[in-house]
């Protein structure tokens, strides 16, 4: 299978306390791949890392490639460019913007872009669709229920057609019912849309069903 993610000896150090300790790993595209482990082990640090919201320790021998090109390599300017149009991220509390409703939240990555009109705004309501909550699109977060929420903020995350969704712990601060919908969600988008999902997750159903686990302990993987 054709690698998406490539990445050899990420490490993070805060200060004194050693988070990530070497990581090296290898993602295929259209791979729903589940990073599991205890509390403290690296998780979250590990997937910021591959969606390059933070920067790995300065090692020659560290290297990340995603969809063949050298992020390491890229500017801050190049990088928030490559994050915008090829990564989207979905995360443990939803972090909609409480001002605007849902169709305006879920266009906001393609305002980034520059885009707007009927065609951005068509985009987001076939997107509110495929995910059920279309007859929420006027509403603002706070009149939305914790599922309804979440599938708005999936929502967005798909808006610019990333090729690689990076999510943590998406379902933790929902009911099991709602976490369910949104598991089953992430592979259906994955079959029809052919996306790579990263996730992040305490939830073992959501491990199980992956089609692969990454286990961390103590900053390294064991698994």
């Amino acid at each position: 299978m054709e690698s998406i993610i490539t990445a050899k000896n990420l490490a993070k150090t805060y200060g004194s306390l050693n988070v990530l300790k070497g990581v090296d790993l290898t993602i295929a595209k259209g791979e729903i791949v589940a990073i599991i482990g205890p509390s403290g082990a690296g998780k979250t640090t590990l997937l910021q890392l591959l969606g390059t919201l933070i920067s790995p320790d300065e090692n020659k021998a560290t290297a990340l490639h995603i969809q063949n090109t050298d992020v390491l390599d890229l500017s801050q300017k190049q990088l928030a460019s490559f994050r915008n149009h090829s990564l989207g991220f979905i995360f443990q509390f939803h972090e909609l913007l409480d001002e605007f409703t849902g169709i305006e939240n879920v266009m906001i990555p393609a305002m980034i872009q520059g885009k707007s009109g009927k065609a951005t705004e068509q985009r987001a309501r076939e997107l509110l669709t495929l995910l059920g909550v279309e007859h929420r699109l006027d509403h603002k977060p706070s009149s939305l229920s914790g599922g309804e929420q979440q599938r708005i903020a999936v929502a967005r995350a798909l808006m610019n057609s990333p090729a690689i969704i990076f999510a943590d712990e998406p379902s933790g601060n929902l009911d099991s019912q709602n976490a369910e919908k949104l598991h089953e969600l992430f592979f259906k988008l994955r079959d029809e849309l052919g996306q790579t999902f990263v996730i992040v997750t305490h939830n073992d159903e959501l491990a199980k069903m992956a089609d692969r686990t990454i286990e961390l302990v103590d900053g390294k993987i064991v698994q």
